[in-house]
């Protein structure tokens, strides 16, 4: 028997569609869907991702057909076609995307087909059928890019040093824009062309053109993998898998996976790995004082997505030389994944094993820490876990209260906190996430 989800850390597939519609410029999102979605989906998207906003032509501005009972009955096809007609007068914008809620595709609008009409209009109309209840945010990421990948994207000719990133979805992943823009940094520094698709400076011709990657490279656990495999399947592009990179050993890591895919010279891979960690440790020895004077070492329990949690755990063992005792990975995963996921965080360079577990029940996370550490029953001598910190959302405030672990905040939901360039992929995202846990502990000195 199936349970119910206590506070879900991920929105339905529309709202996944819709957020990483709001990262690209000029694209507007057109909600086929009952009245109601679109609004709230912003709130819980604008609050959730750290206070991101709208953006143009986003949040409480979406276009919606905001389908009523009588479209229920007799369907809700001509309301879209109306809807679509005045987005196109009204909006100015250079590529329309129908969405689509859960109760349009209950009744079977056929969406595609209304869409299809408008093939000659002056801007281009597509149709992203994203069907709530078959998943969540992350799978209308994977909906959305595939829907580009089919009636969008042009095929041509790869250029042998170009890529596409893909698996970091806007707002789920609170510091997406940050993270893209230093992981297409430091690929940069190989030579390579890079496409993020929603980082600085990307353009709706980046996604058109994406066609044109020799390779793509997904860096994430779960999401992204099936966009790559479309991708393979309609243009031939192929595709490699490399964890979410969090600090120096991950982050060469990450280098030498890419430039060995691409069969880049050794030397220019190593000098680049060379660069980075000489900036990123003549960084890192600032706080090794402090560090070292008043003990800074602590127990470690994250939550976190299958992305970050496992990039998370690493880093605080094989870097900051935490001991990170409990992970709870929060997304809906298979089998086949969660062992991926297992693996990952097992294969420490410390040579730590940390309880694992996937729920997505946020409820949970309190009755693992008692599975994993029993109640002190007055014993005489008692090994508290303690220090301990928290690495995981603004849901685990409540347990963090309860039982006096600083939390530091870095997964979705994020509502205390507003972020803005922050990163914490790669080499200079790993120092930015050593100075907020470290900063976290000495606030009150």
């Amino acid at each position: 028997m199936s349970k119910f989800v206590d506070r879900p850390r991920y929105t339905c597939a529309l709202g996944g569609a819709i957020s990483t519609l709001r990262a690209i410029p000029r694209a507007i999102p057109i909600i086929h869907g009952s009245a109601g979605c679109g609004g709230n989906l912003t709130t819980a998207i604008n609050a959730g991702a750290a206070y991101i906003g709208g953006g143009y032509c986003g949040g409480s501005a979406l276009p919606s057909s905001n389908v009523v009972e009588r479209d229920v009955v007799f369907g809700g096809d001509t309301r879209l076609r109306e809807q679509i007609q005045s987005s196109l007068e009204i909006i100015d914008g250079d590529l329309f995307v129908v969405v689509t809620g859960c109760m349009v595709d209950m009744i079977g609008d056929d969406t595609v087909a209304v869409v299809a009409e408008f093939k000659n209009a002056e801007k281009p109309v597509i149709a992203v059928p994203t069907p709530s209840f078959k998943g969540n945010s992350f799978y209308g990421y994977d909906l959305l890019f595939k829907g580009l990948i089919s009636t969008y994207i042009t095929k041509t000719i790869p250029e042998p040093l170009s890529v596409n990133v893909l698996g970091i979805v806007p707002a789920q992943d609170v510091f997406w824009k940050g993270n893209l823009r230093e992981l297409k940094r430091i690929l940069k520094k190989l030579g390579l062309k890079v496409n993020t698709f929603f980082g600085e400076g990307e353009t709706l011709e980046n996604i058109r053109n994406a066609g044109q990657a020799a390779l793509n490279i997904v860096v994430s656990n779960s999401f992204g993998i099936e966009s790559a495999k479309y991708f393979e399947e309609i243009h031939g592009i192929p595709y490699i898998f490399s964890p979410l990179p969090i600090g120096a050993l991950a982050g060469e890591q990450f280098l030498s996976t890419v430039g060995n895919a691409l069969h880049l010279d050794p030397l220019t891979i190593a000098r680049v790995i060379a660069e980075e960690k000489s900036i990123y440790y003549d960084y890192l020895e600032r706080i090794a004082d402090i560090y070292n004077d008043v003990d800074l070492q602590r127990y470690a329990i994250v939550v976190g997505d299958s992305s970050y949690a496992p990039a998370l755990t690493r880093f605080l063992s094989d870097e900051l030389g935490w001991l990170p005792e409990l992970v709870v990975v929060t997304d809906v995963l298979e089998e086949a994944q969660e062992t991926i996921v297992q693996s990952q965080c097992s294969g420490l360079n410390s040579g730590l094993k940390p309880h694992v577990y996937f729920d997505s029940d946020t409820s949970s996370v309190k009755k693992y820490v008692r599975e994993i550490w029993p109640r002190n029953q007055n014993n005489r001598y008692y090994d508290s876990m303690s220090p301990t910190v928290i690495v995981g959302s603004s849901f685990e405030r409540d347990i963090a209260e309860e039982f006096g672990y600083p939390l530091v905040p870095v997964s979705f939901p994020l509502t205390g906190r507003c972020v803005m360039n922050r990163a914490y992929a790669g080499f200079s995202g790993g120092l930015s996430l050593t100075e907020d846990i470290i900063s976290n502990l000495v606030a009150a000195r």
